[in-house]
């Protein structure tokens, strides 16, 4: 435990511009635990200011992401991406269903965030109208990990609390993996109707 600590206060030593560019960068690099970086910040910072860091951060980077795509996504050298078939697919079905799938996705924390924002990039909904999505998407997913996470001591002294956070992070993990499955699905189907009635109309 005092090693935690005395790492947490190293953490806090850089200020909080590295509270917010860890989860701004792990936008553009989706291989960076952003999980681990909204712990960190809530550790560090406490529930409110690491919130905040985390929040602001990931939302920035996950706009940005979405902008760079939207400008230049549909790029000659960018082609490979929209080619894909299962791109294709879900930039088809977020565009006919718009916030809700969208607002979902972004509330679970282990949800291929990249992979939304991508889409929503590639789509044609509307650049203020994606904001507010990840805003409230990341505002749902940032503060259940940050208040999972701002009372580090308590999981250690704790014990039923340690299970209940472990249990929360289980749940979340399951309900994200059910949910794009099912998302899937349905992606296939429409995709799969929408092709159907093209053909129809070309026929």
């Amino acid at each position: 435990m005092e090693n935690i600590v005395e790492l947490t206060q190293s953490y806090r030593a850089f200020g909080p511009i590295i509270g917010f560019l860890l989860p701004f960068f792990e936008a553009f690099l989706p291989f960076l635990p952003l999980f681990v970086f909204v712990f960190a910040n809530a550790t560090a910072y406490g529930l409110w200011v690491g919130f905040l860091l985390s929040w602001s951060g990931s939302v920035v980077g996950a706009y940005a992401v979405f902008l760079v795509i939207r400008k230049y996504g549909r790029a000659r050298f960018m082609n490979f991406m929209t080619r894909h078939e299962k791109v294709q697919k879900l930039i088809h079905w977020v565009e006919r269903n718009g916030f809700g799938p969208l607002f979902l996705l972004l509330c679970l924390p282990f949800t291929p965030s990249a992979l939304v924002n991508l889409v929503a990039g590639l789509s044609n909904i509307r650049k203020h109208y994606y904001l507010l999505t990840v805003m409230a998407g990341k505002f749902v997913m940032v503060f259940t990990i940050s208040y999972v996470g701002y009372d580090l001591r308590a999981l250690f002294t704790q014990p039923i609390r340690t299970a209940i956070v472990i249990l929360v992070i289980v749940l979340l993990y399951i309900i994200g993996k059910i949910l794009e499955k099912r998302l899937h699905k349905k992606v296939e189907a429409d995709f799969r109707l929408a092709s159907e009635e093209r053909k129809k109309r070309q026929s």
